[in-house]
C-alpha cells in the first residue's frame, strides 16, 4: 500500500476558548482531487494552514507524503504546494524574479525551464517582467498558483483559487490542473463555488464548526440527496392545494416542487390539468452538490 498523500489523526486547534478544529481525522490517497467544504469559519482555511506549517495544531499529527509537519517539517513542505486564499506578493520583484525566488527556497537552481512552462501554462508568459504590483488580481492570483507549483510538489492545495477571477483564468486554470491531477499530482481544493468541486472532485469532505459532518465519495454524496426538481411556468400562476406540500421554491417565473422520482411526474401533470392550469414551461433537474451541501449543513 502506498504512503497516503496526507494523513490527519485526531486534529485539535484552540485559540484561546475557541476551538476551531475537533477532532479531525482524514486520510487522502496519492492522486486523488479532493474537496474541501464549508462554510465561513468551518475551520478549512486552519486545517490547510496547519498542513502548511503556517499554525501548529494543539494536539494531534498531520503528514504529507509520510513526513510529520512538525517532526520533519523540511520534509513536508518540500512535499506541498500551498495556494493561499490571500493575495500576498513582494511588490519589489518581477514576476520571474519571484518565481526564482520561490525556487531559491527549495535549493532549486536552473530552473527556468519550467518556469517557462507555468508562465505559459497560466498565462502569464507576457507578464513575466513586469513587477508584481503592476498586476491586476486576477494576475497576482494566477502568480500565487505559479508559485505553488514551482517547485513541483506531489501535493497542492488550492485555497479559494477562483475567488474574484475571471471565466477565463478559471477555465484555463482547471484545464492546467487536471493536467497536474493526471499526471499523478494530488489536489486539495477548498472552493465556494461548488460546481467546481462537484465537477472536478473524486471526494469530498464537509465541516462544519471544526468537526467533518460528511466524508464521502463525489457520486454517493450525489445520491443521498434523493429529491430532484420539477421546475414548472404556469398558466395562471397558480398552483393547485394539493400540490403545496410540494413546493421547494417560488419566483416570479413559476415554481419549483420537489419530487423523488420521475413517475411522480405524470399525477402532478394530472392535478393540474384538473385545476385548469396549463404548462407554459416544464424541465427537471437532478440534485447538484450545492443541494447536498444545504442539506448536510441544516442536518448539522
Amino acid at each position: 500500500m502506498s504512503t497516503p498523500a496526507i494523513q490527519i489523526s485526531h486534529i485539535h486547534k484552540s485559540f484561546g476558548h475557541f476551538q476551531a478544529l475537533l477532532d479531525i481525522s482524514l486520510t487522502i490517497e496519492q492522486g486523488e482531487f479532493f474537496a474541501l467544504l464549508g462554510p465561513n469559519g468551518a475551520g478549512k482555511t486552519t486545517l490547510i494552514s496547519i498542513l502548511a506549517g503556517l499554525t501548529r495544531a494543539t494536539s494531534g499529527s498531520a503528514q504529507v507524503m509520510g513526513h510529520c509537519v512538525v517532526d520533519d517539517y523540511k520534509s513536508a513542505r518540500r512535499e506541498l504546494g500551498m495556494v493561499p486564499q490571500e493575495l500576498a506578493y513582494d511588490p519589489f520583484f518581477t514576476v520571474r524574479e519571484s518565481l526564482r525566488i520561490q525556487s531559491g527556497y527549495f535549493g532549486l537552481r536552473h530552473n527556468d525551464d519550467w518556469i517557462d512552462e507555468i508562465l505559459t501554462r497560466l498565462g502569464l508568459f507576457e507578464k513575466a517582467d513586469m513587477n508584481m504590483r503592476t498586476l491586476s488580481g486576477g494576475m497576482k492570483r494566477r502568480v500565487l498558483v505559479a508559485q505553488a507549483l514551482v517547485h513541483k510538489p506531489p501535493v497542492i492545495v488550492l485555497d479559494e483559487p477562483t475567488a474574484g477571477v475571471d471565466v477565463e483564468l478559471r477555465q484555463s486554470l482547471w484545464e492546467f490542473i487536471r493536467q497536474l491531477n493526471s499526471a499523478g499530482h494530488t489536489i486539495v481544493l477548498t472552493t465556494h463555488y461548488l460546481e467546481e468541486a462537484e465537477t472536478l472532485c473524486e471526494r469530498v469532505a464537509m465541516l462544519k464548526q471544526g468537526k467533518i459532518v460528511a466524508l464521502d465519495r463525489t457520486a454517493n454524496l450525489l445520491k443521498s440527496c434523493g429529491e430532484m426538481k420539477l421546475h414548472l411556468t404556469l398558466n395562471p400562476d397558480s398552483l393547485p392545494e394539493t400540490l403545496q406540500s410540494r413546493v421547494y421554491h417560488k419566483t416570479e417565473h413559476g415554481y419549483t416542487l420537489k419530487i423523488a422520482s420521475p413517475e411522480e411526474i405524470e399525477p402532478i401533470l394530472v392535478s393540474l390539468r384538473e385545476a385548469g392550469v396549463h404548462i407554459d414551461d416544464l424541465s427537471l433537474s437532478h440534485p447538484d452538490l450545492e443541494d447536498v451541501f444545504v442539506q448536510i449543513m441544516g442536518r448539522a
